[in-house]
C-alpha cells in the first residue's frame, strides 16, 4: 500500500493534545506535569484526527486553581493550500473555541505572568471534609467544598472547568445552570508553595435534585471527573461518599440515583455502597445466603439512601463475598439466583417485558423475542453471570485492602 505524501501531516488528537495544571512557572517545561486526553471525539470528531501540522502539540495549559487557560500550537511545518494543491489545515483553536469560554491566553509571557495570581485563590462554597491521603511516602491534603451556581464568580470558573468533560467522559453534555436544583461538589489539594496555602483543582462532582412525589427530592449524580494527575489515590470514593453523608442528613432525600454510570465509576460506586451496607445487619453472611430480601431494600434505603435496584447489587456482591466456593450447593445457589434476575427481561410477565412491549411495535416486539434461541438466552446469561462476578471480584479485592 502506497503511503500518501501528506500521511505525515496527520496525527491522532489524542496524542498532540497536551494537558497542564501549571503550580510553578517551571511546570511549563516538566514533561511529568502533562497529561493527555482520554477522547477527543466530541470535539475532533469520530475519527479524533488532526490534519495540516507535522508533528503538532497542542498545549492546553491552566494555572492549578483559578484554571486561566492558554492554548498555543507547536510544530515544525503546516499545510499551505498554495503549496499542497488546495489542501486546507483543519481549524485547531477554532474547534476548541466552539467548547472553551472566549478569554483564554495565547501568549506565552502573559500566561507565566498570570500563574503567580493563582495565590488569590478561594475554593468556592462550604468546606465540607477534608482529609489527608499518603502517597509516595508523603502525606496530600485535600479538601471538599459544596456550592450553588450563585456563589459570587463560580459561574464562570465552572465554565472552564466543565470543559474537562469533553475530553474524559463520553457522551458528556455540558448542563444549565441556570437551574438551580444543581449542586457541585469541588474537590481541591491543598499545598504549601514558598510558605503560603495555595490550592489546585483535582475534579468536581455534579448533583440534580430531581422532585419526587409528594415532597421528596431524588439527588441524581450527574456528572464525576477526577483529573488524570489525581486518579488512583481514592478521590473519587471521597467525594462521592462526602456527597452521600450531606444527602444522609437531609431529610427530604428519598432515595440516590446516578445517570448512566461508566464502568469506572459504578466500580467505585459498588465499593462505597457495599462498604457502607456490609454493617447492616440484614446484610450479614447467614442473611445473604438466603437470598435478596425486603429488609434489605428497606434498611439500604433508610441507612443510605440506596433505589431498590442498587441495594440488589450490593446484596449480590456481598453474597459472592459470603459464598464459600468450595461448597457446590452454596456457588449453585448464587449461580442461579442471579440469573434468575438477569432471565427476568425474557419472562412475559414480568416489567422488562412490559417496558419492551411498551416501546416497540407488536411486529418489532414478536421479531425480538423469536430472534432470541433457548441456546442464546443461556448463552447470555452464562457470559453476563461471568462478567457480573469478574466486576464484583474487583470489588471485593479492593474492599479488602481498606
Amino acid at each position: 500500500m502506497t503511503k500518501n505524501k501528506y500521511d505525515v501531516y496527520k496525527c491522532s488528537a489524542n496524542d498532540a493534545i497536551h494537558f497542564k495544571l501549571v503550580r510553578k512557572e517551571e511546570d511549563l517545561d516538566d514533561d511529568k506535569s502533562t497529561f493527555l486526553p482520554e477522547m477527543t471525539h466530541q470535539v475532533f470528531g469520530e475519527n479524533e484526527s488532526i490534519f495540516g501540522y507535522k508533528d503538532l502539540t497542542v498545549e492546553m495549559y491552566y494555572t492549578a486553581a483559578k484554571l486561566t487557560p492558554f492554548i498555543n500550537l507547536q510544530y515544525i511545518t503546516k499545510i499551505v493550500p498554495e503549496l499542497h494543491e488546495g489542501l486546507q489545515p483543519d481549524d485547531v483553536i477554532g474547534k476548541l473555541q466552539e467548547v472553551i469560554p472566549p478569554g483564554f491566553l495565547t501568549s506565552r509571557d502573559a500566561f507565566i505572568n498570570s500563574i503567580p495570581k493563582d495565590a488569590e485563590f478561594k475554593p468556592y462554597g462550604k468546606l465540607v471534609h477534608s482529609f489527608t491521603v499518603h502517597k509516595e511516602g508523603r502525606d496530600r491534603q485535600f479538601e471538599i467544598y459544596k456550592t450553588g451556581i450563585e456563589a459570587p464568580g463560580f459561574r464562570d470558573y465552572h465554565e472552564k472547568l466543565q470543559t474537562f468533560i469533553l475530553f474524559f467522559i463520553d457522551a458528556a453534555s455540558f448542563i444549565d445552570v441556570d437551574d438551580e436544583r444543581w449542586q457541585f461538589f469541588l474537590l481541591f489539594e491543598k499545598y504549601k508553595y514558598n510558605g503560603n496555602p495555595m490550592y489546585a483543582v483535582a475534579g468536581y462532582m455534579t448533583i440534580y435534585n430531581y422532585y419526587a412525589y409528594p415532597e421528596k427530592v431524588r439527588p441524581r449524580v450527574s456528572q464525576v471527573l477526577v483529573l488524570p494527575p489525581f486518579q488512583r489515590m481514592g478521590l473519587c470514593a471521597e467525594m462521592l461518599q462526602t456527597f452521600y453523608n450531606d444527602a444522609y442528613r437531609r431529610k427530604e432525600v428519598l432515595d440516590i440515583t446516578v445517570e448512566d454510570p461508566s464502568e469506572n465509576f459504578q466500580r467505585v460506586r459498588d465499593f462505597v455502597d457495599v462498604k457502607n451496607c456490609q454493617g447492616l445487619s440484614s446484610f450479614q453472611p447467614s442473611k445473604l445466603l438466603k437470598g435478596f430480601s425486603e429488609e434489605m431494600q428497606k434498611e439500604a434505603r433508610e441507612k443510605f439512601k440506596l433505589n431498590r435496584r442498587q441495594a440488589r447489587r450490593v446484596y449480590e456482591i456481598l453474597r459472592l463475598k459470603a459464598t464459600d466456593m468450595s461448597d457446590k450447593e452454596q456457588y449453585k445457589s448464587y449461580r442461579l439466583d442471579m440469573k434468575k434476575r438477569l432471565n427476568a427481561p425474557f419472562q412475559k410477565n414480568g416489567r422488562d417485558f412490559d417496558k419492551l412491549k411498551n416501546v416497540l411495535r407488536p411486529d418489532e416486539f414478536s421479531a425480538t423475542l423469536s430472534s432470541i434461541t433457548e441456546d442464546q438466552r443461556h448463552q447470555y446469561l452464562e457470559s453476563t453471570f461471568q462478567e457480573n462476578v469478574e466486576t464484583y471480584r474487583k470489588v471485593i479485592d479492593r474492599l479488602a485492602t481498606h
